[in-house]
This record gives structure tokens, sequence and C-alpha cells, in this order.
């Protein structure tokens, strides 16, 4: 196991950001920054033994302070909150008092608002073990940030194992009741880049849904994906019925898991390399967008993307929960400790 420490560049006012590089002795190297948490890349290998990185980042941390990224954000491998995925309107109710946030999606609020945890400066702290090496990020979300009551302490911890295994922790306090809602919006493409993720085979343990307005907010049915184009209980081509669905997929999957286990909730594979990751989450449910809306533009390390570069399966809690009180809670209260974990392994089919 290894663990490398760089400067990774300056944020725009001035501060050092770091890149940690994550290695084991199985070829896989992951790199990770404390500017959002971001993942910028996960290096694994092919049948061939051919080392490609897997999901969509930057090489160069001035791609993610362009004004084109910002004003396009895919939210690329990073993490989000204080709410992942979208909350009605930009409004929210809790003990009496309404709330009121940035609307950055349309009407509606997305991932945390206009400055999330996407974009700001964890601070960092190095993982080395015998068994695994990471970096622990630290975060205070101030009384009002973004529009969310309480003083939030927030910790992320990413880890890398020898069984090719990518931990993801959250833990997270506050003084005040609170909504809280995080994931990683890492997206992958197991060709390496070479093709869009039309070709990928994706399986998802989840026979429910939660059914959209037209704008992507729930409207409170829970729906059925048996015969419909979302049902991946079996394993099937990501592109086989994308067709059928307006903007590809971008739907939150239900998973059976209301006691908050560790369970396995999707599996995703391609025939080419032969890769695969099997994802692991105690979250209720999973997030699967096939990246429609990621705009065409190229890195200044010669990354190329545009729609359906990438897809991503984002370990969460329904959208728009703190206004529907049929699912589950999103709330956080003092003297609560707010815990997740995720975990995404690497291997061959």
């Amino acid at each position: 196991m290894k663990l490398i420490r760089d400067v990774f560049g300056n944020a725009r006012r001035g501060e050092k950001v770091f890149i940690y590089a994550l290695c084991n002795d199985n070829g896989i190297t992951i790199k990770i920054t404390n500017y959002g948490g971001i993942v910028t890349s996960i290096e694994t290998p092919d049948k061939n033994g051919q080392k490609l990185n897997i999901t969509l980042g930057f090489k160069s941390f001035q791609d993610y302070i362009s004004d084109f990224y910002i004003e396009n954000c895919p939210y690329f491998g990073c993490i989000v909150g204080r709410y992942a995925n979208r909350i009605a309107k930009g409004k929210f109710t809790i003990e009496g008092k309404e709330y009121t946030l940035p609307v950055n999606n349309g009407p509606n609020s997305l991932h945390g608002g206009i400055t999330g945890f996407d974009k700001v400066i964890w601070v960092p702290n190095k993982i080395e073990k015998p068994d695994l090496v990471g970096v622990e990020l630290k975060y205070r979300s101030v009384h009002m940030e973004e529009g969310f009551p309480g003083n939030l302490d927030l910790k992320v911890t990413y880890t890398l194992n020898h069984k090719n295994e990518f931990g993801i922790e959250y833990k997270a306090v506050t003084d005040r009741p609170t909504v809280i809602n995080l994931t990683n919006h890492t997206y992958f493409n197991l060709t390496g880049g070479k093709e869009n993720i039309f070709n990928h085979t994706l399986q998802l343990f989840a026979q429910k849904y939660t059914v959209n307005d037209e704008g992507l907010i729930p409207t409170g049915e829970i729906g059925d994906v048996t015969g419909t184009p979302l049902d991946f209980t079996t394993p099937a081509k990501v592109g086989s019925r994308i067709d059928k669905l307006k903007d590809g997929y971008d739907h939150n999957y239900i998973l059976d898991n209301p006691k908050g286990k560790l369970v396995k909730a999707a599996v995703l594979t391609e025939e080419s390399s032969r890769r695969m990751i099997e994802q692991f989450t105690t979250e209720p449910a999973v997030q699967l967008y096939t990246g429609y809306y990621i705009p065409d533009m190229k890195g200044s390390g010669g990354e190329i993307f545009g729609r359906y570069a990438g897809l991503t399966l984002e370990s969460q809690h329904y959208p728009d929960s703190p206004n529907k009180p049929g699912f589950p809670s999103v709330e956080l209260r003092p003297a609560e400790i707010f815990s997740s974990r995720t975990i995404y392994k690497f291997g061959l089919i």
C-alpha cells in the first residue's frame, strides 16, 4: 500500500489545494483532492493488465475552477451536500420554520445550492495502515450556509485496501435540527473513455423507484420497474432502452434496506475490458444518472467529455425527502450522529 500527497494547485483565494494518490499492490490508483472531496481519477487494470482511468475528471486543478466548468457544473467525482439531489422550489420546513435555499436547477435546489460541498476546501489528514491507505476530510458547514440551518461538522473518509475496495464513509453532527443527504458523484466509464456507456451492463438490486414529475421531483408515488425501461433487476445494457427516455436515466432506485445495513446495490460491467464494479451501501437508494447534460468539453490535459460519457451510481436518500413525510427521514438533530457508508469494489468478470 502506498499514499502520495502532492500540491494540486491554488484556489481562487490563494489557498493551497492538495491531491492524494491511494495505491494498492493490485494496480489500482485512486486520486482525490481536498477541493470538493473530488475523486479525480481511478485507474484499474483491464483483462490484459492495461491501466486506464475509469472515471470522468481532470488532470489540472484549474479545469475544476474554470468559469465554463462551474457554469455547466456536472459535479465530476465530488462530495455533494448539504442535500444531494433536488429539493422542490428550494424550500422545506423543519419544526414549523420554513427555510429557503438557492434555486439552481430550474425552479428547484440541487446538490446543496450554488456553493455546495463540491466547491469548498476540506481539511485533509492522511491515513496509512498496513492493510489500507486513505484520506480523511473535515469541513464545518456554518449555520445558514446556502440556507440550511445548524452548524454541521462533517467528516468524509476515503480508503483503499488490498481487496480492491474503495470505501467512502460519512459522519456528521449538528447543533440544531437540520436536513442532510450526502453522496459522491463519481461518473464511471469502464472503457477508460474509449466509448460512451451504452455497452456497459448494469444490474440494480432495486424493484421500486420514486416516480418523478417533469422537473425530476418525486410525486410521492412509488413505482415498480417491472416491464419498464427502468428495469435493471437482471443485467441489461445501459443503452438498450435509453432511447425510450427523454433525457436518459436520472432516476432514484429504492433498495430493500430499511434498517441501513451494508447491502449490495449494483453491479456494473463492460465486456471489452472485462472490468467490473460492485457497489455496496448502507443508504436506502441509488440515483442512476447517465450524463445526458454533461457538456461537450475538453480538459487542459486532453480529456474529452460530453453526453453519455459516464454514469453515476449515487448512494443516497430520496430526492425532496424534506417535503415528503412518507419518505425515510433526512432530519438530523443535536446529539444524533449521521452515518453512512458506501463501497465500490473493483474487479474483472
